[in-house]
């Protein structure tokens, strides 16, 4: 039985671009693995706390030397870690906010991430595939005037492969505001063909995974 591990990010519960695109992979993931399982957390609807001081130094205390506190609070990022060695595959819908992730987000990746465990010499979860619709609202493609201000991918491709030993994938909705914004009208073309195509390639990379996790 596969186990997809399904995170959102957007603060916009409808209309968001990233959820659309996430939407459609889970639909083709889930049609084929119909008897297979889904662990989802929406992180804007039900934000993790911030890693705390005691959460954070019981990440290098042995369990047997930690406090109570500390022991308290570690229950949150084992079970994140768990969620995410369990996972035969991780998708996230990662919509860009001010050039860089959502700060619920960075929340998630800093309980997650346990030096030791889920990231350091052999990272529990390496290998695992994942794919990250990094949505935003302009284009900060290479070559374009806001190259230098894309902070999505060059992070997470850090954080989730380097990292965590992650294998990561990317899909890029891109100019999402065409439609809404009157200075970029004349981008819409590009706009509804970067969304058409990042809906194909969510199917396509379903399907994909499927193969591959099958073989």
């Amino acid at each position: 039985m596969a186990t997809l591990l399904h995170l959102d990010s957007s603060l916009y519960p409808q209309g968001s671009a990233s959820r659309d695109v996430t939407a459609t992979f889970r639909k083709e993931w889930e049609a084929q693995h119909p008897d297979g399982k889904v662990i989802y957390r929406d992180l804007a609807a039900e934000p993790l706390p911030h890693l705390e001081l005691d959460a954070a130094l019981a990440g290098f205390t042995a369990p047997d030397q930690r406090t109570a506190e500390q022991s308290a609070a570690f229950v949150l990022r084992d079970q994140l870690a768990a969620e995410l060695e369990e996972a035969d595959a991780i998708l996230i819908g990662a919509p860009m906010y001010n050039f860089t992730i959502p700060s619920t987000l960075k929340a998630w990746l800093d309980q997650v991430i346990i030096m030791g465990r889920t990231a350091g010499e052999k990272p529990s979860a390496a290998g695992t595939p994942v794919v990250v619709v990094a949505s935003r609202g302009g284009s900060y493609a290479p070559g374009t005037p806001r190259e230098g201000f894309e902070f999505v991918q060059t992070y997470l491709e850090k954080v989730l492969g380097g990292g965590l030993g992650l294998d990561v994938e990317f899909i890029v909705p891109e100019l999402t505001l065409a439609r809404t914004n009157p200075a970029m009208a004349d981008l819409i073309e590009l706009a509804d063909a970067s969304k058409a195509k990042a809906h194909e390639d969510a199917a396509t990379k379903a399907k994909a995974l499927a193969s591959r996790l099958a073989a």
